[in-house]
């Protein structure tokens, strides 16, 4: 057996489902699924003789259901990575919320297409995103791991623990990116980007905010149809701001959070004075409708410097070069660091171009917005 393969356990009271994950799941190089159960209960007997760095789990089934298997495995923490496989529908929506608040890592939406080998196809398109971001989250552990072993002398107290990068576009960038404006304005919009981990991080971040805060905020999480009305609806029991899914032609309002709809771009728009959201079919970015890249942009077109980019955990590049873009005309950029992140890929692509004024841990991103806004 290969040590360094990610082991998989399937667990879904289906045949046919723990086949077709399985199946799915065994073409994806360096993956070995080491049990397929059908039940909770089944489930965690089996993480404790099989140690799976993953688990796919299923919400319907008998002894013991999805929820009722992470309550079970927050008393007894593991580290195997839950992967929610959830129904794509309103009630599969809320309870892969109710989900991740337990400490889910992520989630894949199941399909429900007539043919066999077409699910089998977009499971494993869901899938293979999911399972190698564990695999660099597993790797940069132990690699951390063992830097901390090797002893090293100790160095001089830093006045603060942020890390600030700098903020000149750099001279080979074309004409396109150079700066438009040397300074930035006075935050009028704060422009936010996650992927995995969002739900749990916007549930932080967005409920420490206050209620009256003078700019609208727009924002585009990574999720399917469905899914974004549901995480709205979470994030409005949990915060003082308006939450919102927007819809086509709404118009932004301070003090709300708008988010994209699973499944449609959201752009900007402005006439006069009032600036609109403005949803489209455009083709996927970063493989991702709705994306953070294509919001920035026209973020920055309609507000030029007057603007606050905040990128937050996820994994991929989505969003990078959107900053890169809101930098060039002024715009302030805020990532999330690594120790905070659940997966530091989004942040990092950002900060490697060097278009991120400070990094800082998800619990004082809130703050240093409002005194950016302020």
């Amino acid at each position: 057996m290969n040590k360094k393969n990610i082991r998989v356990l399937v667990v879904d009271d289906t045949v046919l489902y723990r086949k077709v994950l399985t199946d799915a799941l065994n073409t994806i190089p360096g993956v070995e699924v080491v049990g397929a159960v059908g039940n909770g209960r089944l489930a965690l007997s089996s993480v404790t003789t099989l140690k799976p760095d993953i688990m796919t789990l299923d919400f319907e089934m008998p002894v013991l259901d999805g929820i009722a298997t992470l309550k079970e495995l927050q008393k007894h923490p593991s580290d195997v990575a839950v992967i929610m496989v959830s129904a794509h529908t309103i009630d599969g929506a809320k309870i892969t919320m109710q989900a991740l608040e337990l400490g889910a890592f992520d989630f894949i939406a199941k399909p429900s297409g007539a043919s066999l080998q077409g699910n089998r196809e977009e499971l494993l398109r869901q899938l293979k995103p999911v399972v190698q971001s564990v695999a660099t989250k597993r790797l940069l552990a132990r690699t951390s791991s063992m830097v901390k072993r090797v002893p090293v002398s100790p160095s001089p107290p830093q006045a603060s623990p942020v890390r600030v990068s700098s903020t000149r576009v750099p001279p080979t960038a074309p004409p396109s990116l150079r700066p438009i404006s040397a300074r930035p304005g006075i935050v009028q919009v704060v422009a936010i980007g996650v992927s995995t981990g969002g739900p749990n991080a916007l549930a932080v971040l967005l409920s420490q905010l206050p209620g009256n805060l003078r700019v609208p905020i727009v924002l585009v999480q990574h999720m399917p149809p469905v899914f974004t009305k549901a995480l709205a609806d979470s994030l409005a029991g949990k915060c003082k701001l308006g939450v919102i899914e927007v819809q086509h032609g709404e118009r932004l309002q301070p003090g709300v959070v708008h988010i994209a709809p699973g499944g449609k771009h959201m752009g900007l728009k402005k006439q006069g004075t009032v600036v609109t959201a403005e949803l489209t079919l455009d083709p996927p970015e970063n493989h991702c409708r709705p994306s953070v890249d294509y919001l920035f942009r026209s973020v920055a077109e309609v507000y030029n410097n007057n603007t606050l980019g905040v990128i937050l955990t996820g994994m991929g590049s989505d969003g990078a070069k959107g900053l890169q873009v809101m930098k060039a005309r002024g715009s302030q950029v805020i990532a999330q660091d690594q120790q905070s992140c659940v997966v530091y890929g989004m942040p990092m692509e950002a900060v490697k171009m060097g278009v991120v004024d400070v990094e800082l841990p998800l619990q004082r991103i809130a703050g240093e917005i409002v005194k950016r806004v302020n």
